[in-house]
């Protein structure tokens, strides 16, 4: 064996060494079968910043740090005296224009049945008018072909000269009559021209009608905008939970946006824990875990692994031991699976195993 090769040999035994104590140290000591690992930490949960849509005066404060609220409870109410006044306002407003809309409707309505009436009594006036041109033409060439006939007959003094006359004079008659009947009749289709016009005026009703309509949605757009911002004036929590911060009081004037209250979802609990970096390969997502808490010894809570950090970092500082603190750990989340009657809350401080391996059974921690 050569120099080197000996003195290979203690090193070796020295690795040797410590690699079975960190070994009896993570597993043997730790009371554990191969395929469990136990974790510790404290239970978080993911923070909601509330803020408001709109500026405004706090009118009411209806929570304090430590309630625990559900999805949809009133939080905070703001200042909404003007609001309310706009939308009583706005409210008016649509009432108005929809009682316009319903006059203009019905205005149409009608001319929707006086128009094709009239139109038809005017026709029926022209062909009555014809009618009568047609006649008063029929009787005026009567007329002057009795005229002619007296006329030639008075000349051989066989007819008397007031027959004649008479002739003549019912001749001029007709000749009237036919004036006045054409007369009627020009009468008449001006009239029936009039009436067609009835149809120019429902087109015109009918854009008034439109434009009344895209009045009334634009005043039913503005009301509901200005509900909306009177029910955003009222802000509720967006899901269950613990009011963990509140940043105003009653009383103060907040601007659009600014925090009002942080709130942690209770659905959405994770136990953070740390894995030392000899064993973070036994961890994947999606491997089940259970948490114990000594709020419930005797109840274990099913939770997944869900987040795995890409990077080691050193061992928090709130671990005890000087020892533990310079050793390389990765953070861990163990989300819960669910979280009945909201029995867990942040701050718990909990113990938790995770299998790795599917073939061993679950045990406590130790």
């Amino acid at each position: 064996m050569t120099k080197t090769q000996l003195m290979a040999v203690p090193f070796l035994a020295v690795v040797a060494g410590v690699s079975y104590l960190a070994l009896d140290r993570w597993v043997w000591n730790s009371g554990l079968p191969e395929g469990l690992i136990q974790v510790n930490g404290r239970i978080e949960g993911d923070h909601v910043t509330i803020a408001g849509k709109y500026p405004g005066r706090i009118q009411e404060l209806l929570v304090c740090e430590g309630d625990q609220v559900t999805k949809g409870h009133v939080l905070i109410k703001l200042d909404d005296a003007q609001t309310t006044a706009r939308v009583e306002q706005a409210r008016r407003a649509v009432e108005a224009v929809e009682a316009e809309v319903q006059a203009a409707h019905a205005d149409l309505a009608v001319l929707n049945l006086d128009v094709p009436l009239a139109i038809e009594a005017a026709s029926a006036e022209v062909v009555e008018n014809n009618a009568k041109v047609a006649k008063a033409i029929a009787v005026e060439k009567e007329a002057r072909s009795d005229a002619q006939r007296f006329r030639e007959l008075a000349e051989k003094d066989q007819a008397t000269r007031q027959q004649w006359e008479q002739a003549e004079m019912r001749w001029d008659v007709a000749q009237r009559e036919i004036a006045i009947a054409r007369a009627g009749l020009a009468q008449a289709q001006k009239g029936a021209a009039q009436t067609e016009l009835g149809w120019k005026r429902i087109r015109a009703k009918e854009a008034e009608v439109a434009a009344l309509e895209r009045r009334r949605d634009q005043t039913y757009a503005a009301l509901e905008e200005v509900r909306s911002i009177l029910a955003d004036l009222t802000i509720t929590a967006p899901s269950g939970g613990t009011i963990t911060t509140r940043m105003v009081d009653a009383g103060e004037v907040v601007s659009a946006g600014a925090p009002l209250l942080e709130l942690v979802n209770l659905d959405r609990l994770y136990l953070k824990v740390y894995v030392p970096e000899v064993q973070i390969g036994k961890v994947r997502l999606d491997l089940p875990a259970k948490i114990y808490t000594d709020a419930f010894p005797d109840r274990p809570f099913d939770a997944t692994v869900r987040y795995i950090a890409s990077k080691a970092e050193f061992t928090p500082k709130e671990v005890q031991t000087p020892d533990e603190r310079v050793k390389l750990i990765f953070p861990v989340k163990l989300y819960l699976n669910e979280n009945p009657d909201h029995r867990l809350t942040p701050g718990l401080p909990a113990d938790a195993i995770i299998r790795w391996s599917e073939d061993v059974a679950w045990v406590k921690p130790k």
